[in-house]
């Protein structure tokens, strides 16, 4: 099965397996793939979001430290306190905020390709609703108010199609649709 000249295919070490009755798993194990498939394409994982998300996390479990072990007891501390609570909601909210509006059902932030002339990253972005083995996904420009923004394209397929009756994930045929997807996005790019 395996070619000396595929270097773009995956190194089949140990099959990736998933429970086809736990749509979570399928959808984790899909998304990881992605990830790999991805990066093996020449796009470096952009972590400025997490990085940022987890900072601020940093600075609302300080928050919640602060509060609790402030030397002074409850009735003289009651002002601080107030002040830590009302920090810890704003910090919480501005969390929400950020995976309300940036990070939607991104899975991965790409940075443009090394070498690349190309300004923008990519969001890879998927979706397996509840009680439904269409999995649809979605690539986009990191910033769509770029001019070499191109517009997303996507995929809806079945599940079925990538995966075997014992749960083993096809990694070829996944990997060679998720690679058009990818060469679809950029040609699109080339076609302007």
């Amino acid at each position: 099965m395996a070619s000396d000249g595929a270097a773009a295919t995956p190194a089949k070490v140990t099959p990736k397996k998933a429970n086809l009755l736990d749509p979570h798993s399928i959808k984790h194990l899909l998304d990881e793939t992605i990830s790999d498939v991805v990066k093996n394409k020449g796009y470096a994982e952009d972590t400025r979001l997490g990085n940022l998300k987890l900072g601020i996390g940093a600075a609302v479990i300080a928050v919640a430290l602060l509060a609790q072990f402030y030397p002074k007891k409850f009735p003289q501390n009651r002002e601080f306190l107030l002040g830590c609570i009302a920090l810890y909601v704003v910090l919480n909210v501005v969390l929400l905020i950020l995976s309300y509006t940036k990070e939607k059902d991104a899975i991965l932030f790409t940075h443009p390709p090394a070498g690349s002339f190309n300004s923008t990253g990519l969001i890879i972005s998927s979706k397996l609703p509840r009680f439904s083995d269409m999995y649809t996904l979605t690539i986009a420009s990191a910033d769509p108010q770029s001019i070499s923004a191109n517009k997303p394209v996507h995929f809806s397929k079945s599940v079925t199609k990538w995966f075997t009756k014992e749960g083993v994930l096809v990694e070829g045929l996944f990997w060679k649709d998720v690679e058009k997807l990818i060469d679809d996005y950029n040609s699109e790019r080339k076609s302007k």
